[in-house]
């Protein structure tokens, strides 16, 4: 009886749980994104507008429409792709935020078996 009255307590606080999702503060501003890609630590910086987003990588600049579905949920989509890959859109879903970073999910539209994850942080909070 006891450990059905726990489980149940449990159960009731941990779908109370909601994490922190500021996603209007990160819509707009300069950010920083690292990743570890064949084991070299890559950075990309970018800014993002209402509906532009420009990536300064390695002496790069590439420009991409951003298309926000919802406060969270925005489709990214490079405006003169070199090649078949880049012309892909790309689906991003913030998924956490904190005072400067947010957790977010990826994947090219219409791949939902190949999302990845990554977190960005704001430069100008």
């Amino acid at each position: 009886m006891r450990f059905a009255i726990f489980f149940t307590l449990l159960l009731f606080l941990v779908s109370c749980f909601s994490p922190e999702r500021n996603c209007k503060d990160f819509q707009t501003g300069n950010f920083s994104f690292t990743s570890v890609v064949l084991g070299d630590t890559l950075t990309t910086t970018f800014t993002r507008t209402d509906n532009l987003e420009v990536d300064y990588y390695h002496n790069r600049i590439d420009s991409s429409s951003v298309r926000w579905l919802n406060d969270c949920e925005c489709i990214v989509k490079k405006i003169r792709p070199l090649s078949y890959q880049e012309s892909k859109a790309v689906h991003m879903k913030i998924l956490t935020t904190t005072d400067n970073t947010y957790t977010f999910e990826y994947n090219l539209v219409g791949d939902e078996a190949n999302k990845q994850r990554g977190v960005v942080t704001k430069l100008d909070y």
